[in-house]
């Protein structure tokens, strides 16, 4: 009989966490879904991103203990980020397998200009300050400064003096890796 009596027990202790998880999934799937679309402007694709880390959750337990607000919302905007990188890899082999597939040969000058611009962009964000880099990529993608903050664990008001300054950061190294090209 005692085993008949602790099932009911066991099962009991097991809903809080269901109930907690369907709580916080509920209560915070709209702002994540939101901080992600920010970053990818796809409300669609934010969606099944926001699932995605609210499933990350649920199948591991552990995370469970760790997870607060700002927890929720990094892992979006890091979410948003990686998803991007994969968008940028993915449409730059889609154009150079769209050259092949067209027998279109592509102006070779114009390809390299745009690929030599972009990886400068990329060195002097790689030698950058990480926070510095990760704040200009965040709100190039269009993030408000109260969106920064939290992904930044900062103060919303030092945002824009922060942002100004990795601004200038980027703006002195690019200047003294390849000159003013204005």
């Amino acid at each position: 009989m005692d085993t008949l009596a602790c099932e009911p027990e066991a099962r009991e202790s097991q809903k809080p966490s269901v109930i907690d998880f369907e709580s916080l999934f509920l209560s915070h799937y709209p702002g994540v879904a939101r901080a992600v679309a920010r970053v990818v402007r796809d409300h669609a694709r934010a969606e099944e991103l926001a699932v995605e880390i609210f499933l990350k959750i649920w199948r591991n337990p552990s995370l469970q203990r760790e997870v607060t607000e700002a927890w929720l919302y990094r892992a979006a905007l890091r979410r948003g980020l990686d998803e991007l990188r994969q968008r940028s890899r993915r449409t730059h082999y889609e154009r150079l397998l769209g050259f092949v597939r067209r027998n279109r040969n592509p102006d070779p000058e114009e390809i390299h200009s745009a690929n030599e611009e972009q990886e400068r962009v990329r060195r002097v964000l790689a030698s950058m300050a990480p926070r510095q880099a990760e704040l200009l990529l965040l709100r190039n993608h269009g993030l408000s400064y109260e969106e920064l903050a939290a992904a930044q664990h900062r103060n919303a008001a030092s945002i824009g003096t922060l942002l100004s300054r990795a601004q200038e950061a980027f703006r002195g190294r690019y200047i003294k890796l390849y000159g003013n090209n204005e």
